[in-house]
């Protein structure tokens, strides 16, 4: 194998390469079987089994309390944009948002086609370069559920600290962050993530629930998109995606084996800090993006002095083996995404290219 690139994908993202080779081994003959798990039927023991083994892991890992349900679905983080208020949003109800990007605006542009959607809080004023103060939020009194985006893959900024709600639900898209850093699950009523950036490949969407907003699910909504449908089958009503939850449960053990979900953390703290300290110490040459409240240790965002020098960095990076740096197209500049299986090696050398980029150009 040729050597492999610095993948600092937004998603899909980079895959650890251990993972990817057990998948290879295991890709035509799976458990003895004589076919691979994408042949199998959904509803054999073997394919259950490696089912059942991704929820207890993902449980396992998560601090998942009892009282929550795991389901596994298809569609993508957005189309729960539209299953939440569809399961959540009732009459005389408002779904209420902070807003602190794209992505927190697709979620409201959503939920305003079910029903009465509120902007709770909004960075929008600094250009979304930061979470608003928590003490800023204004809850209305109706509120069925406060939703919030808990990372920003396109801005760069990523929650610290999540808002209290009380009786109201804690629903969070953590799509870009899930696995990335302990979370008390116990603070939300609803948490949803594609896995395409923190826990495997694309095609998988991971939604935890807790049992109580699932027995309110109203039955007036199609059967696809009601949770208690999903909860009821195991998340096996249909035909699931089987072999991106294979290879979901793959990551969940390399997750494990490097020591669980706070290890991964400071694991990311430590790849990070090696690319946030080049732009802090580079005099102006890169500025950073999101405010220092607010940095993603998922998406490192930041600028260089002028559009020309922005280009020749990406066109030189790309010569250099990275892969994935040009910045979102709605906002320019470039970005760096660190998820859980980029690997230090590829950070640091993402470190020292920047700062040989800035002794040629500054």
């Amino acid at each position: 194998m040729t050597k492999r690139a610095y993948n600092f994908n937004a998603g899909p993202a980079a895959l650890p390469l251990e993972v990817l080779q057990q998948g290879q081994e295991e890709f035509v003959n799976f458990a003895g079987a004589g076919m691979s798990i994408m042949e199998m039927s959904h509803r054999s023991a073997i394919y259950e089994q490696v089912h059942n083994e991704a929820q207890a892991l993902l449980r396992e890992l998560f601090g998942i309390p009892d009282n929550y349900k795991v389901l596994f679905l298809q569609g993508g983080a957005s189309t729960q944009f539209a299953m939440i208020p569809m399961n959540l949003l009732t009459a005389g109800k408002a779904a209420s948002f902070i807003m602190t990007g794209s992505w927190a605006e697709k979620a409201i542009k959503e939920a305003q086609l079910i029903g009465e959607a509120a902007i709770a809080a909004s960075s929008e004023a600094d250009k979304f370069n930061r979470i608003p103060n928590l003490a800023d939020i204004q809850l209305p009194a109706n509120a069925a559920y406060l939703h919030v985006t808990s990372n920003e893959t396109i801005e760069g900024t990523q929650y610290t600290a999540f808002p209290e709600t009380g009786d109201v639900p804690l629903v969070a898209d953590m799509s870009s962050d899930i696995l990335s850093r302990p979370v008390d699950v116990s603070k939300f009523g609803l948490i949803y993530a594609g896995a395409q950036k923190n826990l495997g490949p694309s095609g998988v969407t991971i939604v935890i629930v807790r049992e109580d907003l699932v027995a309110a699910s109203p039955k007036n909504i199609p059967t696809m998109l009601r949770y208690d449908t999903h909860v009821k089958n195991n998340s096996l009503y249909n035909t699931p995606p089987s072999y991106s939850i294979y290879l979901m449960g793959l990551m969940l053990k390399w997750v494990r084996a490097k020591g669980g979900v706070s290890a991964i953390e400071q694991y990311n703290r430590d790849k990070t800090k090696l690319i946030y300290d080049v732009i802090d110490q580079s005099g102006g040459f890169y500025r950073g993006f999101a405010d220092l409240s607010s940095r993603s240790a998922m998406n490192i965002t930041f600028r260089i002095q002028t559009e020309e020098l922005e280009k020749q960095f990406a066109k030189e990076s790309e010569q250099q083996g990275f892969v994935g740096l040009k910045g979102h197209r709605s906002v320019g500049g470039l970005r760096a995404s660190t998820y859980n299986a980029v690997p230090l090696e590829s950070c640091r050398a993402l470190a020292e290219f920047m700062t040989d980029f800035q002794q040629r150009n500054g």
